[in-house]
């Protein structure tokens, strides 16, 4: 396999000088209240790149009073639609002006690639602001043709102080794809970046504070999930919380919320998304799709396509053809342009992937190419294909999140179906076929939130993204997004001169 093993192919790289570790709490940067403060590190190498400050339930408390008082008295929730999105698009502007540095920092904490950090995951969260900004000004209840002798009329308002809880796969896209939405809306938040990855996030709230986005509209708070997470999910003054992340934190998020103040909740959580490919498909093609769909982001992302049933009829040329790929698929720094895949996020998810690949060996899986680490230094996986693989396994069943595919075939249609079902989540699933009542058919049978025909990971803005089942509920982009971050008000009076009652 073509690989870089050393995680360090560029020698004139520096690491860049880390300008924002402290909690932004109405609008400063400031010391947790307990002093401490937690290591975040450079997959790359396993070195530490700074120590960022550890908030907890005090911090969250801070933050949630600030985003109250500016949600009850401030001018957010008060602005007309256009200016929110104004200052918005000023904000959106200035992650364009600093989308080189950024870019370093998604490498160096997440092990992203800068390539694709460049040319997708900054700028594309100045799309997404702008996006939500052009959505600010055009919410809008509904006049009620009513059945008796009333007059009536829906108002949508801002639900209040929001807490976001977002993942450490795509810190910055998950970012926007929670804080845009419901600034539009007129609300105002806390944001908990992932521990793992928080660097990103102190560094947007600088950028929000320069766009004029008011003091105690956008807190954030680093910190750990059973801290500050749980202090969010149970804090009796924010009233929704929005969290992506795995489906036992959010078990936890919910029974939070429900014991407190019953609280909204949405849930974007794991997956074990299945790829269908059928006889007619192009074989070629169909191991290029399998393999980005697994692959992208190291396989650290809740819709890879870590299940592949392929129809017998082409069976054994595609297992030829993607492990051929596979092997060739370059692994190592993310800073080199020729690298396809970064390291994994940390040692704990390095060491949890590798556990789960010596599970698939020991329960009878066919393991035809990688299982390994990279290197010496880092925390580099092989890209890693299991044959013989039965849904009762648990590379099968379990979220691995890493680059590790299960690998089976069908016989029929039907089969195919009910195989792809035969999971406890529900987030996305792939079609692979030339065959239109086919694609038809499978995606109304599949049970997802999203099913991709003859592509994969095909995301957009307008595209409304979730689960169901154990994936959890509520969606991300579109303006689906925008709605869940308001609350619909009945506003009825009599028409006068008419009984009513």
């Amino acid at each position: 396999m073509a690989v870089l093993s050393n995680g360090s192919s560029d020698s004139s790289f520096k690491m860049p000088e880390i300008k924002f570790t402290k909690l932004f709490i109405n609008g400063e940067f400031v010391d947790s209240v307990s002093g401490k403060t937690f290591e975040t590190i450079d997959p790359r190498t396993g070195e530490v790149i700074a120590r960022v400050a550890e908030g907890d339930k005090e911090d969250v408390d801070l933050a949630v009073k600030a985003a109250r008082q500016a949600f009850d008295h401030g001018p957010w929730p008060r602005l007309s639609g256009s200016e929110r999105g104004r200052i918005m698009m000023k904000f959106a502007d200035l992650i364009d002006e600093n989308l080189e540095e950024l870019a370093v920092l998604e490498a160096i904490d997440a092990g992203k690639l800068f390539s694709l950090a460049k040319v997708i995951d900054i700028p594309g969260a100045g799309e997404t602001l702008r996006y939500y900004a052009g959505a600010a000004d055009k919410i809008r209840g509904e006049v009620l043709k009513m059945s008796r002798q009333l007059q009536g009329y829906t108002l949508r308002e801002p639900i209040g102080v929001v807490g976001h809880i977002i993942p450490w796969n795509f810190p910055t896209s998950m970012f926007f794809m929670k804080v845009s939405p419901a600034l539009a809306a007129g609300c105002t938040m806390l944001v908990k970046p992932a521990e793992q990855t928080p660097l990103t996030a102190l560094y947007y709230a600088h950028l929000a504070k320069l766009a004029g986005i008011p003091d105690g509209v956008l807190n954030v708070v680093t910190g750990f999930g059973p801290t500050a997470g749980a202090a969010i999910a149970s804090h009796m003054d924010i009233d929704k919380v929005s969290f992506t992340g795995s489906t036992d934190v959010g078990r936890l998020v919910m029974q939070a919320a429900a014991a407190s103040n019953l609280k909204s909740v949405s849930l974007e959580l794991g997956g074990k998304s299945p790829l269908l490919i059928f006889d007619d498909a192009d074989v070629d093609t169909a191991a290029d799709l399998a393999l980005f769909g697994l692959l992208f982001n190291k396989g650290e992302i809740c819709v890879a396509s870590s299940r592949v049933y392929v129809q017998e009829g082409i069976y054994d040329e595609f297992v030829k053809k993607v492990v051929e790929k596979a092997k060739t698929w370059v692994v190592g720094d993310p800073f080199d342009p020729a690298v396809r895949q970064g390291p994994q996020v940390n040692k704990k998810q390095f060491d949890r992937i590798l556990s789960y690949i010596e599970h698939g060996k020991r329960e009878g899986a066919t393991l035809l190419t990688g299982g390994k680490p990279v290197g010496d230094k880092g925390y580099y996986i092989e890209p890693t294909i299991f044959t013989d693989v039965k849904e009762d396994m648990l590379i099968a069943k379990d979220e691995i999140f890493g680059p590790v595919m299960s690998l089976m075939k069908f016989k029929t249609i039907e089969e195919g179906i009910k195989r792809a079902n035969d999971t406890r989540y529900g987030l996305a699933a792939g079609i692979v076929t030339k065959d239109l009542n086919i694609a038809n058919t499978v995606s109304r049978s599949i049970r997802a939130g999203i099913i991709w025909i003859n592509c994969y990971l095909a995301f957009d803005k307008d595209c409304p993204y979730g689960g169901c089942k154990m994936s959890g509920f509520g969606r991300d982009c579109g303006l689906e997004a925008v709605y869940k971050f308001l609350h619909i008000k009945s506003v009825v009076t009599p028409i006068y001169d008419s009984p009513w009652l």
